[in-house]
């Protein structure tokens, strides 16, 4: 039970810190996850066509004070175009000059009130405001985060392989630390559960199929970083060729995940950054006679 031990180093209050604001951390993008969920929901309910388009764009500011402001769609009608783009400027100011029109065109679509718009507009305002809030204070919690990760003498080593950024490597570190806990690579994939497992029936052993234990945060860190080194060109023709061998998106990705997990045991055992593999250049053309 790896999770039940403890690190004892020269790191042990840095490391502390870290997991215990990288706990907070995951509150708030739960917390974002709900309210953001609820927001789209209410506004759902009120204009569907525009939940279809400011539902994407719910995680920018100006979307969120512009919801805040005018919660209805007669609300957002009596701004007007230029009470629209005044209300999401300040921290949109790009979507100001772009969104207010097809937000008009959207409420235009829709000639029926539906009843409860009023109690559904206070919901949304109220979310609205509560949501920035949350987003706020999660982007205050990064800029504290980030050199409170790169005071640790891991987070270099970490970050220095594709795909894994500060809040993956900060997942990472957190759960494994320095890997000391583990005896091998496999068992520290085994514990993130990356490694399949075997089905059997009695004596029958009934082939290998996706393991669903493990650290399931440890295993969506290492799956996520998988993803963002597709990238790099050694993972993407990892990717690639177990793509060719016939396996679909999630379990190739499952793959290269697998076998960085053997790439980052090492350097984190051995303290050492990662090593760009070297790319032979073709010799030149001879030239024409």
């Amino acid at each position: 039970m790896p999770h039940t031990l403890r690190r004892v180093g020269t790191d042990d209050e840095t490391l502390a810190e870290l997991t215990v604001l990288a706990g907070y951390d995951d509150d708030l993008t739960a917390q974002s996850t709900r309210l953001t969920n609820r927001l789209r929901d209410a506004l759902l309910h009120v204009h569907p066509a525009l939940e279809r388009l400011l539902g994407p764009r719910m995680g920018r500011g100006g979307v969120l004070d512009l919801l805040a402001a005018a919660p209805t769609p007669q609300a957002l009608r009596q701004l007007g175009e230029q009470g629209i783009a005044a209300a999401m400027r300040p921290r949109s100011p790009r979507l100001a000059k772009t969104l207010p029109a097809p937000i008009l065109a959207a409420l235009d679509a829709q000639t029926v009130t539906v009843p409860g718009t009023a109690a559904f507009g206070r919901v949304i305002a109220e979310v609205a405001a509560r949501l920035r809030e949350v987003r706020i204070e999660r982007d205050t919690l990064a800029s504290e985060l980030e050199p409170l990760l790169e005071a640790h003498p891991l987070a270099e080593v970490l970050t220095s392989i594709p795909g894994l950024g500060v809040r993956t490597a900060l997942k990472i570190l957190t759960i494994a630390g320095d890997a000391a806990a583990f005896p091998t690579a496999g068992h520290l994939a085994a514990y993130a559960g990356l490694t399949p497992v075997t089905r059997r029936s009695g004596s029958s052993i009934k082939g290998e199929t996706r393991s669903q234990r493990g650290n399931h945060a440890l295993k969506s860190a290492l799956f996520l970083s998988a993803f963002a080194s597709l990238a790099d060109p050694t993972s993407r023709a990892y990717y690639d060729r177990k793509r060719a061998q016939g396996k679909r998106h999630n379990a190739a990705l499952i793959c290269l995940a697998r076998r960085r997990t053997d790439v980052i045991y090492a350097m984190l055992r051995d303290r050492r950054p990662y090593l760009r593999p070297s790319i032979p250049t073709p010799p030149p053309a001879a030239a024409a006679a």
